[in-house]
């Protein structure tokens, strides 16, 4: 007899491992791995999850109906046209295991979340990753990776962990070069964080068809990463195929109370926003004055490149001595990078200084 033996796909799978958070012997760890956002969650919600754990015997609203209509209120969406999980990774998953499957091809960027790769790996499929032109997501690599079994194809805009962007009009473009039948996924996790003006999270395309959808999440802006609360906006179809696989009580309680209220926390965007648009650029100065290549980034986050994987890595030892935790880029072929969120101002200084001296100690 032999012991039970899983799919060979799922043996295939590197699992995902999240951004370090403990150094053994620091009392004080700063955390900068996981581009999760600086200030903690908003007051009011972290009110509302208190208050909703006095209920915690009872089984949470299924359909996320409060949650859904306070999205659409503020974003102008329909809330029929809303469905939320257990981060937006839950709903990537289902999407694979809908659209994808035996004999399907899924296509992402080279460098794209990694999460794609695994729920798509998982479902069955055959993932391709397109080349990237200057860590920028390419449309016409993507369409030129289009096969006759290709579903889906995801673009994380912007991208995790290159922090590159693609305009509206190259999204239309990506858009109108694929056939209706291929389902379009847009990831705006860190739609809140863009500055540029030729930007649309996604909304005007999902509204101009019925082949795109939408993905957000509240874990990064919104200061929610350990609730797990994550939604997309699509057309009828798509997320009434969502609704019949997901869990019938897939967001917590206390997770919905929560993101209810960070929604209606006053000025919590734009004061988060401001900050991380400041910081984002000094930290970046910092880093090109000490040497480092910082590419462009629209993200809450920079991606540092240091030359060779052996210089990255004795980077990020160099970090941990200071009692900083970045994300180090192998997993993501690119292991000559760091990835660093952007933290509190002090933080932010306390990296800017650790990289150059490191630099320095380097070239000294």
């Amino acid at each position: 007899m032999t012991a039970p033996r899983p799919r060979p796909e799922v043996m295939a799978i590197a699992a995902y491992v999240g951004g370090e958070h403990k150094l053994p012997g620091v009392n004080r760890v700063i955390k900068l791995s996981s581009n999760e956002g600086p200030f903690g969650p908003p007051p009011s919600a972290l009110e509302a999850a208190v208050k909703a754990a006095a209920e915690m015997h009872r089984y949470p609203d299924g359909g996320s109906v409060e949650l859904r209509r306070a999205i659409g209120t503020r974003y102008g969406l329909d809330p029929a046209r809303i469905v939320c999980g257990t981060g937006s990774d839950e709903l990537i998953g289902h999407l694979c295991h809908i659209y994808g499957g035996p004999g399907t091809d899924i296509i992402m960027s080279m460098h794209g979340f990694t999460m794609y790769q695994i729920a798509g790996t998982y479902a069955g499929s055959r993932v391709l990753k397109a080349p990237e032109h200057n860590l920028t997501t390419s449309v016409d690599e993507i369409l030129a990776a289009v096969t006759p079994e290709t579903t889906i194809v995801f673009v994380a805009n912007p991208n995790n962990p290159t922090g590159s962007l693609l305009p509206q009009s190259e999204m239309e473009r990506l858009r109108a070069g694929l056939r209706a039948d291929i389902l379009l996924v847009l990831d705006s996790a860190y739609a809140e964080y863009v500055e540029a003006d030729d930007y649309d999270a996604g909304a005007k395309l999902v509204d101009a068809g019925d082949n795109t959808i939408m993905l957000r999440t509240f874990s990064k802006i919104f200061g929610l990463g350990g609730m797990r609360v994550g939604w997309g906006y699509g057309p009828p179809a798509v997320i009434d195929a969502i609704n019949r696989v997901r869990g019938v009580f897939n967001v917590n309680l206390g997770a919905q109370a929560a993101a209810v209220a960070a929604l209606a926390e006053p000025g919590w965007v734009e004061h988060s926003k401001a900050h991380n648009t400041k910081w984002r650029a000094k930290l970046s100065a910092a880093m090109e004055k000490a040497g480092i290549k910082a590419y462009p980034t629209e993200g809450n986050f920079i991606l540092s490149d240091f030359g060779t994987a052996e210089v990255a890595k004795a980077a990020d030892a160099f970090l941990k001595t200071r009692g900083v935790i970045v994300r180090a880029m192998g997993a993501y072929d690119l292991p000559q990078c760091l990835r660093v969120t952007v933290g509190t101002e002090e933080e932010c200084l306390l990296v800017a200084d650790a990289l150059s001296t490191f630099m320095a100690t380097r070239h000294g």
